[in-house]
């Protein structure tokens, strides 16, 4: 067993620890005493390029991750999205014009992001530790105890990274999202759809690498999401189709699908004595809007901004640094969890009055961008103190 100090250890190599990493390694007298310890999931052979996954990137994202000169080389711009609910009045349509910006977001390829983090994160200068997952043995006054394996190092300051969100605010919200991608007889170029049926939120975003792809999360019961990924190609694309419409012409899907389970894991505090905690490992949310990665990154910018005057005396206690970013936190973590929460829940209340009021507040937002601006701009950015 081995023996390494650090300022900062920051516990899981996903995209926010690694843009935490980048962030820090700016600002840090010695980026070397920045340690990120990736587990062996994290790894590069782990997520080959032909990983499934993609990213819904919002424009602040964006903007951050090119400041890092981190952004991926292929994207899918998002221009509009066309907010509906299935069988019920009223839709909203969202434009960057609306608000004098490039683009509302844009999707990428997990695998892109990953391995233009990796890039970034070699050149650096943070110190790079491989193994097992780390987690945190204690703390005491002066720092804090982990252990990689049978690697053990001590730090300063430990910040976890990924995990599942905490366990103070839990809710099961009976649905399972399957992933896949689609191609439209009719794509649109630019458009991102939301779609609420009663059996829970579908989405289409325009893919990264193939102009007439859609990414597709449709979020429905666990024994309905399972029924979907057991048809045949033509069944699922048919099922599809009839629960998505015709706005996209013919939906036809022959690549794999994919079910996961969908919850929010939540934490009301984000530190606990030397050890912050950031992204999925402070919350993970329903991906309706695909807000959990972006209000992750902002996690990662806000403590990097809270302890970059600590760095340069890291000899100091790091408690005041560590109450600001907390602090800082608490309206925009408390107001998107919220707006992801409450979406899927009313949209599929079954209630006819319930849908029909969503409904009109839906055609309410599109008539008037004054009322729809609040809500895009924090879709757009989060939450700005």
């Amino acid at each position: 067993m081995t023996l390494s100090a650090f300022d900062i250890a920051i516990l899981g190599a996903g995209p926010v620890g690694r843009v935490l990493a980048l962030m820090l390694a700016r600002v840090a007298p010695d980026p070397s005493r920045i340690a990120l310890l990736q587990g062996a999931a994290a790894a590069p052979a782990a997520v080959p390029a032909t990983d499934p996954r993609v990213l819904a990137m919002n424009h602040g994202s964006r903007v951050l991750l090119e400041s890092l000169h981190a952004w991926p080389a292929r994207s899918a711009d998002i221009l509009n999205i066309h907010v509906s609910q299935r069988g019920r009045l009223g839709r909203s349509v969202i434009r960057n014009t609306d608000f004098d910006v490039p683009q509302l977001g844009c999707v990428v390829a997990y695998s892109a992001l990953h391995a233009r983090l990796e890039e970034c994160v070699a050149a650096s200068g943070v110190t790079l530790l491989s193994g097992p997952p780390a987690v945190v043995d204690g703390q005491d006054a002066d720092g804090v105890r982990i252990s990689q394996g049978e690697t053990a190092l001590s730090c300063r300051i430990a910040v976890q990274s990924d995990g599942a969100g905490g366990g103070d605010v839990r809710r099961d919200y009976g649905q399972h999202a399957l992933l896949t991608t689609a191609h439209a007889s009719l794509p649109r170029r630019g458009w991102a759809w939301e779609r609420f049926t009663a059996e829970g939120p579908l989405a289409l975003l325009p893919h990264p690498q193939t102009p007439d792809a859609y990414s597709v999360v449709w979020c429905s019961a666990p024994e309905r999401a399972a029924e979907l990924a057991a048809l045949d190609n033509l069944a699922f694309s048919q099922a599809l189709s009839a629960a998505f419409g015709d706005r996209l012409g013919r939906l036809t899907c022959q690549a794999p699908r994919h079910v996961f389970p969908l919850a929010l894991n939540a934490r009301r505090g984000l530190v606990q004595g030397r050890v912050a905690v950031i992204g999925n490992a402070a919350q993970t949310l329903h991906p309706v809007a695909g807000q959990g990665l972006n209000l992750g990154l902002r996690d990662a910018a806000r403590l990097a901004q809270s302890l970059g005057g600590w760095l340069a005396q890291p000899n100091a206690t790091p408690a005041q640094a560590l109450r600001d970013f907390a602090r800082a936190r608490q309206v925009d973590r408390l107001i998107t969890a919220s707006v992801t929460d409450l979406m899927p829940r009313i949209f599929a209340t079954g209630l006819a009055p319930v849908e029909h009021a969503c409904g009109l507040a839906l055609l309410g937002l599109d008539l008037a961008t004054p009322l729809r601006a609040p809500l895009a701009r924090h879709l757009l950015q989060g939450f700005r103190v």
